[in-house]
């Protein structure tokens, strides 16, 4: 199947007890044993079947089926957020005395868990000076357990050289873990390029519709974890967290998502709601489409600001001249990503008048969403950050991100020539009061 079909059929046959076309909500807490025996024959992984919603769910399994499909993976997992799938994808292999090394572009809230959460828990976060390979492979050593990366960063829009990134990450024996939230497989698969784990915000493109939080974690099946035993002995050997079950041998390819569930969420339990999976279904089956209408639209939205006066600068990978251009060629082709940035002329305040300005670009830090929104990062999601901090992830005071939607793309152009009008007066406004 090709990816526009894989997001509608894949994963559901039809329910045998009603025929439903829809996949049901099965909106249940646990589910019934047939007797004590069958009771122990699922808890010992002998038999396939549900047992409590916190780790399946028949409606949360359909859609992890269609998403590892969409990524070419072997397994998936749904959880209830995206920092969850990031959280989960990296402690499920890091743990106390070990370090993660990851490019310097991340969300605001990644770069905090990275930074700030995980030391407290003993797991280092290192950061690489730019996003390059060789500035990757500098920070690896025998405590590193994985490579961390966003295909496309948020808000930086760099693309990530993942075929790169794979290859140092392998030489030392360490997995490459991509968040693949902003290209969705439509635009991009880094288990193509050499990528092992995929994560995504499917809050986001995946969902569509600013619904429903929800994340998940993609395995490829590619990764020997059987060649490094002490490395990654949580799946070389039995688990004493669930009835000693040694992964590799039990799940095969699929062993590291098989841990992330029956370890990580089972007794952590950031499990998806099935409501949400069904209402993520859904926007799976329209996500190809929107997001051709998403790159058209946001085409159209670079090159207005790019003319015009009040904006200094625009970040959009699709511009020959941009630096991003080249990564972007190589992994995007003639696609490009509906999340761009652009910086308004009088620093922070005319960004933030820009900002404040807009009426149909919604003020809100989500991204994805069929609705054009709009975000000032300096101000919102890198808040947290210092002034240093949020340059070495790509925010600067006067940056505006913008998610363009899929309304018609006269009215979007309407809202952001008037809300640079009011920019402007601002800024004539900073020199005003300068020369008095």
């Amino acid at each position: 199947m090709k990816r526009e079909t894989i997001a509608i059929h894949f994963g559901y046959d039809g329910d045998p007890t009603t025929q439903a076309v829809a996949v049901p909500i099965y909106q249940t807490v646990a589910f019934e044993f047939e007797s004590a025996e069958h009771g122990a024959a699922l808890f010992n992984l002998d038999v396939k079947g549900n047992i409590y919603t916190r780790i399946g769910n028949p409606t949360n399994t359909v859609l992890e089926k269609r998403v590892a499909a969409l990524e070419g993976g072997v397994e998936a997992l749904s959880v209830s957020s995206g920092m969850a799938a990031i959280e989960y994808s990296l402690i499920n292999i890091a743990e106390a005395g070990t370090n993660v090394v990851s490019t310097p572009q991340l969300y605001g809230a990644t770069y905090t868990l990275l930074a700030h959460i995980f030391p407290k828990r003993g797991i280092e976060g290192r950061f690489a000076k730019t996003d390059h390979p060789d500035d990757i492979a500098k920070l690896i050593d025998d405590n590193t357990r994985a490579v961390y990366c966003e295909s496309v960063g948020n808000p930086a829009g760099n693309v990530a050289d993942i075929e790169g990134l794979a290859k140092v990450a392998h030489e030392r024996g360490v997995p490459l873990i991509v968040d693949n939230t902003v290209a969705t497989p439509i635009l991009l698969r880094p288990f193509e390029h050499g990528a092992d784990v995929v994560v995504h915000s499917m809050t986001k493109f995946m969902g569509g519709h600013g619904t429903s939080l929800g994340g998940m974690i993609v395995d490829s099946g590619k990764f020997p974890w059987r060649q490094y035993p002490k490395k990654f002995y949580m799946f070389n050997v039995p688990e004493i967290a669930y009835h000693g079950v040694i992964y590799v041998d039990h799940f095969g390819d699929a062993a590291y998502v098989a841990r992330c569930r029956t370890v990580c969420q089972r007794n952590t339990g950031a499990t998806l709601s099935p409501f949400n999976g069904f209402l993520l279904l859904q926007g799976v089956e329209t996500m190809a489409l929107r997001v051709e209408r998403h790159v058209e639209n946001a085409r159209k939205v670079a090159e207005f600001l790019r003319d015009h006066p009040s904006v200094a600068w625009v970040n959009y990978a699709g511009f020959p001249d941009s630096p991003l251009y080249p990564m972007a060629q190589r992994y995007l082709g003639s696609q490009r990503c509906s999340l761009l940035t652009f910086g308004v002329k009088g620093g922070f305040e005319a960004g933030r008048k820009c900002f404040d300005g807009f009426k149909l670009f919604k003020r809100m830090v989500n991204m994805g969403d069929a609705k054009s929104l709009s975000c000032h990062p300096a101000s919102t999601t890198h808040r947290q950050l210092t002034p240093e901090e949020q340059v070495k992830v790509g925010v600067t005071p006067e940056m505006i991100r913008l998610s363009v939607g899929i309304e018609h793309i006269d009215d979007i152009l309407a809202d952001l020539s008037q809300a640079l009008d009011k920019a402007t007066i601002t800024m004539q406004e900073v020199r005003h009061g300068a020369a008095n």
